[in-house]
């Protein structure tokens, strides 16, 4: 796993927390809801964090597809043309 997986999958964590947390506060304060409604949004934000993070997984970099030769070339092309 990249660090980019690991950064990605701790915000996806934060963020689901925080919209969970402000939805238990907007259906505490201001509107009523039947008391099995927070055990089914609190599986809403768990399954829509899975696909999310599932989906984050699934897709492919273009860095992983590429060969390693042509990576090197690019990156040694990619310093030359900063040179100039």
């Amino acid at each position: 796993m990249s660090k980019k997986d690991v950064f990605f999958t701790v915000g996806l964590a934060l963020l689901m927390g925080v919209i969970w947390g402000l939805g238990e506060l907007v259906t505490g304060m201001w509107i009523a809801v039947p008391s099995y409604f927070h055990i089914v949004w609190f599986a809403a934000i768990v399954i829509i964090a899975l696909v999310v993070s599932t989906w984050h997984a699934m897709k492919e970099d273009k860095s992983q597809r590429m060969d390693p030769k042509v990576q090197k070339y690019e990156k040694k092309m990619k310093k030359y043309n900063k040179k100039k």
